[in-house]
C-alpha cells in the first residue's frame, strides 16, 4: 500500500459502491461517504472510533454489540481501525487515499453528490463540542488553498520562470463548483458557518466565494464582515474586507459602464478604510504589546495585503475618473484644486471626498516607497521571488500619481530637482541602489548623479551625499567613467562614524567606504562598532516589516581600490548568465546554493577574505582585526576552522558568501586560538 498501489485493485475493491443510492442511504453508506470525502480531499486525516459507534447510536436496523467492523459491512474492507499507542483513542480512515478518492468519485456517479456528504458531514458528525482535530479537518477541507504552478515571466537568474500561487478555493469546493455549480459551493461554505459560529475562516471563504465567483458584492461584504467580528485583531481576516471592495471597483471597470464619480469614490472610500484598518491590525501583529487582551499576536510574515490594496485602489480610481474626464488626473495628483473644478464636475456634493482626495497622492507616495524598500532589499527566501504584479503595480501606481507631476510646476530649485529625480523614480536611497535591477540607462544615472549633486551642494544634506556617491557607485558598476569630486567623497567620510540614529543606508555606505581594501594591513575604524551600530539600525528601520524574508546582497567587496571595488549583485548575476547559456538547472539555486560563485569570472571579479569559524559564528581576519560577519549559509559554521569567503554586504550588513575551509588549515582551532578570535562586542 506504500509503493505501486495499484489501480485495478482500488477499482476491484470500491465495486461494492456500485450498490449504492443516493435516497434512504443507510447509516453505513453515510459514513462511509464521510470518511471517503474526508480522507479524499484532507490526506491523513481520521475519525475517532467512538464517534463512528455515536453515529450508529439510534440505527433501528442493528441490535446487539457489534464491531464496527459489522456494522460497517460490506464497506469493512475500505476502511482501517488503527491506535497509536495504548492510551489513545482508536482512529478509523479510508485504507488508502486513493481508495477515498474512487469511492467519492462512484458516490458520485450514484447521485451522492459532494456536497450532500459535506452538508450532512458537518451536520451530523459536527455536534456539541468538537475535539479541535476535527474541526482543523473541516477546515482544511473546506478552506485550504493547495498551491499551483504558474507560467510567468522568465527570469533566469533568479530561477522564476515558474511561481507557485495558491488556488481560489480549496479543492473541495473546487471540484462542487465544477461538477455541481456555484450555488452548491456558496450552500456548503454556508453551513458550516452557521456551525462553526466562532470561526473566521468559514465566513472568510465564503465572502471571497460571493466575490469572486458570483459577485454578489453586498453579500460578500456582509459575510467579511462576520468573519472580522470574530476576530477583530487578524489583519490577514481583516483583509476579505478590503478585498470585496477593491474587487467591486475592479468589476466596475471591467464592465466598461459610466459609472457615477459620487459611486466610485463612495466605494473607495470603504475600501480605504479597510485597508488602512488592516494595516494598523498588521503594524500590532509583532509583539506583545496588544493592551488589554492578555495575549500575543505574532507572525513571521508581515502582512503587506493592506498597504498592497491600498495602491491597487488608487490605480483603480485613477483609472475610472480619468476615463470620464481628464480633469480628474489634476485633481487626483493635486496640481489642481479640487473645490475649484467641482461645477466642471457637475456635482457639488462629491466635496464630501475632499479629504480622500486631498490624502490620496501622498498616501500613495509613502506606500510605494515602502514597497521600493520592500522589494529591493529583500525577497520571499532565497529561492522565490516575490510576484511580478507587486513591482509592476506599485510603479504603475508611483508613475501616474508622483512621477506625471510636471516638475515646472515647482519655482523653488531643490522642490524641481526633487520632482525630476522622482519622475526617475530616484528620489530615495532605495530606488537608487534599483537603478541597475531597472536597467536604468547611462544617460538617466548621469543625470540622475548630477540632480544630488546639486541637492547636496544646496542643503548640505548629508542623504543627499550619500545618495551622490552610491549613484556614482552604480555608474562604475555599469562601465560609465563620469566624474568623482573627491571633495564629496572627503566629506562624507569626515561625518564616519555616523550616529547610531542614521539610516541602514547611511550606515551601510559607511561600511563599503571605510571597509580595508586587498593591499591595507590595518582596520582604522572599530568594524564591530560599525556593524552592531548597521543592526540596530535595521532593526528600527526594517525588522518588523522584512521579518524572515530573505536579504538580498546589494554590493560585494572586490578587487581594486576606492569605488572600484564595490561591486553591485547585478553585475554578478550577468557573469554567471553568460557563462551559464543553459540556466534552468541553475534556477532557484543562485543564491540559496551559491552557484553563482562557481563562476570564474565571479571568482576573477570578488576579493577573497581570510576569516575562521567558531562556536557557529563566522569572522572575518582583516588588517588585525577579527570582525564578525554573518553567514549566507549557516549550514557552514557546523565545524570549527580557518576559512576563506567572498563577503557581501545586505541593508542589514557583512555577510559571508560561498564559505571554504583552507586547503592548508584541516586541524580544528584550540581553545586558546579561540578565545583570541571571540571579539567582544561593542555598544
Amino acid at each position: 500500500m506504500q509503493e505501486k498501489f495499484s489501480e485495478d485493485y482500488v477499482r476491484q475493491a470500491c465495486e461494492v459502491l456500485n450498490t449504492v443510492r443516493s435516497a434512504n442511504k443507510p447509516k453505513k453508506t453515510q459514513l462511509a461517504a464521510f470518511l471517503s470525502l474526508l480522507n479524499a480531499y484532507v490526506p491523513g486525516s481520521y475519525l475517532l472510533e467512538s464517534q463512528c459507534m455515536d453515529f450508529f447510536k439510534h440505527d433501528d436496523y442493528i441490535h446487539g454489540d457489534f464491531s464496527l467492523e459489522d456494522r460497517m459491512e460490506p464497506f469493512s474492507h475500505l476502511i482501517v481501525t488503527f491506535q497509536q499507542d495504548k492510551r489513545s483513542e482508536k482512529k478509523v480512515c479510508m485504507a488508502h487515499p486513493m481508495i477515498a478518492q474512487c469511492c467519492t468519485e462512484l458516490m458520485a456517479r450514484a447521485g451522492v453528490k459532494r456536497s450532500d456528504t459535506a452538508r450532512n458531514f458537518i451536520t451530523c458528525l459536527c455536534r456539541d463540542e468538537l475535539p479541535p482535530f476535527l474541526v482543523g479537518f473541516v477546515k482544511d477541507m473546506l478552506t485550504k488553498r493547495t498551491p499551483k504552478r504558474k507560467e510567468k515571466e522568465e527570469n533566469p537568474v533568479n530561477g522564476t520562470g515558474m511561481t507557485e500561487e495558491p488556488e481560489k478555493f480549496s479543492r473541495l469546493i473546487l471540484d462542487i463548483q465544477k461538477l455541481e455549480g456555484k450555488v452548491q459551493s456558496a450552500s456548503v461554505l454556508k453551513v458550516a458557518t452557521k456551525k462553526f459560529n466562532n470561526n473566521p475562516f468559514f465566513p472568510q471563504a465564503l465572502a471571497r466565494f460571493f466575490c469572486l465567483e458570483l459577485k454578489y458584492y453586498h453579500l460578500a461584504e456582509m459575510w467579511a464582515k462576520r468573519a472580522k467580528s470574530r476576530d477583530p485583531l487578524n489583519s490577514f481576516i481583516a483583509d476579505t474586507l478590503g478585498q470585496v471592495h477593491k474587487n467591486h471597483l475592479k468589476n466596475l471597470k471591467n464592465k466598461k459602464r459610466c459609472t457615477k464619480p459620487r459611486e466610485i469614490l463612495q466605494l473607495a472610500t470603504k475600501a480605504i478604510e479597510a485597508f488602512k484598518d488592516e494595516e494598523r491590525l498588521a503594524e500590532n501583529e509583532h509583539g506583545t504589546d496588544m493592551k488589554g487582551h492578555g495575549n500575543t499576536r505574532f507572525s513571521h510574515f508581515f502582512n503587506t495585503r493592506g498597504l498592497f490594496g491600498y495602491l491597487q485602489v488608487c490605480i483603480l480610481v485613477y483609472d475610472l475618473l480619468v476615463s470620464q474626464n481628464e480633469i480628474w488626473r489634476g485633481v487626483l495628483t493635486k496640481q489642481v484644486s479640487f473645490g475649484s473644478v467641482l461645477e466642471v464636475l457637475g456635482d457639488n456634493k462629491l466635496f464630501r471626498f475632499h479629504y480622500l482626495i486631498k490624502k490620496l497622492r501622498d498616501e500613495a507616495e509613502r506606500k510605494c516607497a515602502f514597497f521600493d524598500k520592500y522589494l529591493t532589499y529583500s525577497k520571499l527566501d532565497m529561492k522565490k521571488d516575490d510576484p511580478l504584479y507587486i513591482s509592476e503595480d506599485t510603479s504603475k501606481c508611483y508613475r501616474i500619481f508622483v512621477g506625471h507631476y510636471p516638475s515646472k510646476h515647482f519655482q523653488e530649485k531643490g522642490a524641481y530637482l526633487i520632482q525630476k529625480l522622482k519622475e526617475n523614480f530616484a528620489d530615495t536611497s532605495a530606488r537608487v541602489l534599483s537603478c541597475l535591477d531597472r536597467e536604468c540607462t547611462e544617460t538617466d544615472l548621469k543625470e540622475i548623479t548630477t540632480w544630488w549633486e546639486e541637492i547636496f551642494l544646496q542643503k548640505d544634506s548629508v542623504t543627499a551625499l550619500a545618495n551622490y556617491i552610491l549613484a556614482h557607485i552604480m555608474l562604475k558598476n555599469m562601465g560609465a567613467i563620469f566624474p568623482l569630486d573627491n571633495q564629496h567623497l572627503t566629506a562624507f567620510k569626515e561625518k564616519m562614524p555616523l550616529i547610531p540614529e542614521d539610516s541602514p543606508e547611511l550606515q551601510m555606505l559607511t561600511l563599503l567606504l571605510c571597509w580595508p581594501t586587498d593591499s591595507e594591513d590595518k582596520c582604522v575604524l572599530d568594524f564591530n562598532k560599525l556593524i552592531s551600530r548597521l543592526h540596530c539600525s535595521y532593526e528600527r528601520a526594517y525588522e518588523t516589516h522584512f521579518r524572515t524574508r530573505y536579504l538580498c546582497p546589494l554590493f560585494f567587496i572586490g578587487k581594486g581600490q576606492d569605488l572600484n571595488r564595490i561591486v553591485h549583485r547585478k553585475v554578478l548575476e550577468e557573469m554567471f548568465l553568460e557563462e551559464n547559456e543553459e540556466t534552468t538547472q541553475h534556477r532557484n539555486t543562485t543564491w540559496s546554493e551559491e552557484k553563482i560563485f562557481k563562476s570564474h569570472k565571479v571568482q576573477a571579479r570578488l576579493l577573497r577574505v581570510e576569516g575562521v569559524v567558531r562556536n557557529y559564528r563566522v569572522f572575518a581576519t582583516i588588517g588585525g582585526a577579527v570582525i564578525e560577519v554573518d553567514a549566507n549559509l549557516r549550514n557552514k559554521l557546523w565545524r570549527p576552522r580557518q576559512v576563506s569567503f567572498y563577503l557581501g554586504f545586505t541593508i542589514r550588513g557583512a555577510v559571508a558568501f560561498a564559505i571554504q575551509t583552507k586547503p592548508a588549515e584541516m586541524v580544528q582551532i584550540s581553545e586558546t586560538e579561540s578565545s583570541e578570535l571571540n571579539p567582544v562586542r561593542s555598544d
